[in-house]
């Protein structure tokens, strides 16, 4: 084979690896946006047509979507010490049937939440627990994806939830929002 020819075919299969490796990212980002920390320290990716709103005294991130307002996505900051990992805190589905005592439960507002499923998950030197709830009200039923992570002292719960008639469409979405979730520094 000459020269041009071997050329050319390496020339090709970078070309392909390329496009294929692009193609990969613009799907699993297709419909998202990016959201980054004004400090710089994590960031996220969010539906396309949602707005951020503030909630005073809420989560430090709030976005919804404005055609269905009744889906949300929120990032609450917690304080820990500093030398606490996820794992003394338990297991994934330990960690998940605590924030039902402790988040869902605990107002008395009514809410009934079901653990429907918790996973452990690694990614860039951080351990993460994906948890999946089902969460009953007294006039609807809910849907919630959250993810749970510990960095430097904070606890962070980036949580998706919509009504549980909507859940089927948007599930996908919602897992490749709540697995976007990281930290930007080195």
């Amino acid at each position: 084979m000459s020269n041009f020819l071997k050329a050319f075919r390496n020339f090709f299969l970078a070309f392909l690896l390329i496009c294929s490796v692009t193609a990969c990212n613009t799907s699993s980002t297709a419909g998202l946006e990016a959201f980054q920390s004004n400090d710089g320290r994590y960031g996220f990716f969010y539906p396309t047509g949602w707005t951020r709103v503030t909630v005073s005294g809420g989560p430090e991130v709030v976005f919804h979507d404005v055609i269905n307002s009744d889906e949300t996505l929120s990032l609450v900051v917690s304080d820990l010490d500093e030398d606490v990992d996820l794992e003394e805190l338990g297991g994934p589905k330990t960690v998940g049937q605590r924030l039902i005592e402790q988040v869902f439960s605990a107002d008395g507002a009514g809410r009934q939440a079901e653990l429907l499923d918790a996973q452990k998950r690694e990614f860039d030197g951080h351990t993460f627990y994906d948890i999946e709830y089902s969460i009953h009200l007294p006039n609807r039923d809910r849907h919630e994806l959250a993810t749970v992570v510990i960095d430097r002292g904070s606890l962070f719960t980036l949580a998706a939830s919509t009504n549980e008639n909507r859940w089927p469409r948007v599930k996908e979405l919602f897992g490749r929002v709540i697995t976007s979730f990281n930290f930007l520094y080195g």
